[in-house]
């Protein structure tokens, strides 16, 4: 059978256009494919040139996609994805297949880590590995992972997101500090504390306004960017901390942390499991996902977590 010749622009060029599409940015694009920004300007040029349209606007605050920008990206996205998820099934196709996954450092050290064990079991023949990144850090789009585990408000596009646990956020600290400081026997008495912040997640501010507590300053204390060593300190005794449910859950558990108010607010922050649309039905990652669904509702049973709906 004689194969048609495909009209296509320059694969760079089309990579190119995707990044900057996504991120609405020439610069971040150009740091996701590790190349400069003029780089990415004159690739973009190309691929209008070729085509014959404008696919951004330039604002001076900005990009903007242009209406023939906006009904190129989504084909452009899913065309890239296929390609990469061709080529891992092409490397894996044999012998021990690998996973891997990016998530935040203190999510995979306190929650996930302690948990790869009972996947190990079920599925020996698939080796996980784990690649920490900061919340701006997005691997999926570059095709170096399979999975993202993110924290976030779910609003990602051009992905399939499966939304595992939720989460409150309530005052932790050891119980050595309860002791050493006299006690903490209501929500105002934090005033006279020392307030532990993590300032990736919801702050002091907004917690104590959402508990109504007046008459305690929230810009005080020393702030840490990994909820992990936010904990660390709390158990410490470096002062109270802000515990995510799904981190402080263990340390409860042990008595390294104490929760001395009922108070808890739910916070606007869930965790996804997150793969590429055209990725999201391979048999590695039916299987992560399955595992996962099912640890978060072990998790949510022992009332360490909320339920996802």
């Amino acid at each position: 059978m004689k194969s048609m010749g495909r009209k296509l622009p320059p694969l760079n060029s089309m990579r190119v256009f995707e990044a900057a599409a996504r991120h609405l940015s020439f610069t971040q694009a150009g740091e996701e494919l590790h190349v400069t920004q003029a780089a990415v300007s004159h690739q973009i040029r190309v691929l209008e040139e070729w085509l014959g349209v404008l696919l951004f606007q330039r604002l001076k605050n900005g990009l903007k996609l242009t209406e023939e920008g906006e009904e190129y990206l989504g084909p452009m996205t899913r065309a890239l994805d296929i390609m990469s998820d061709a080529t891992s099934h092409l490397i894996n196709r044999e012998g021990i297949k690998t996973l891997n996954i990016s998530t935040l450092s203190s999510f995979a050290s306190i929650w996930l880590v302690p948990r790869l064990k009972s996947f190990r079991d079920q599925y020996p023949d698939l080796d996980v590995r784990i690649v920490t990144i900061d919340r701006e850090t997005d691997l999926l789009s570059k095709g170096d992972v399979d999975l993202d585990i993110r924290y976030g408000d779910g609003k990602w596009q051009h992905v399939h997101a499966k939304k595992f646990l939720s989460e409150n956020i309530y005052p932790v600290c050891s119980p050595a500090y309860i002791k050493e400081t006299g006690g903490l026997k209501s929500l105002e008495d934090l005033k006279g504390h020392t307030l532990l912040h993590d300032v990736g997640v919801m702050g002091w501010k907004e917690w104590l306004e959402e508990a109504g507590v007046e008459g305690v300053d929230p810009s005080r204390g020393p702030g840490f960017t990994h909820s992990h060593h936010v904990m660390q300190a709390a158990i410490f005794g470096e002062g109270v901390a802000l515990g995510r449910g799904a981190l402080v859950a263990d340390a409860l558990r042990k008595g390294d942390l104490v929760a001395p108010f009922e108070t808890k607010i739910p916070c606007t922050y869930k965790y996804y499991l997150v793969s590429t649309k055209t990725a999201s039905d391979q048999p590695k990652i039916r299987a992560f996902t399955n595992w996962l669904m099912k640890e978060a509702d072990k998790f949510i049973e022992m009332k360490d977590g909320l339920k996802t709906d």
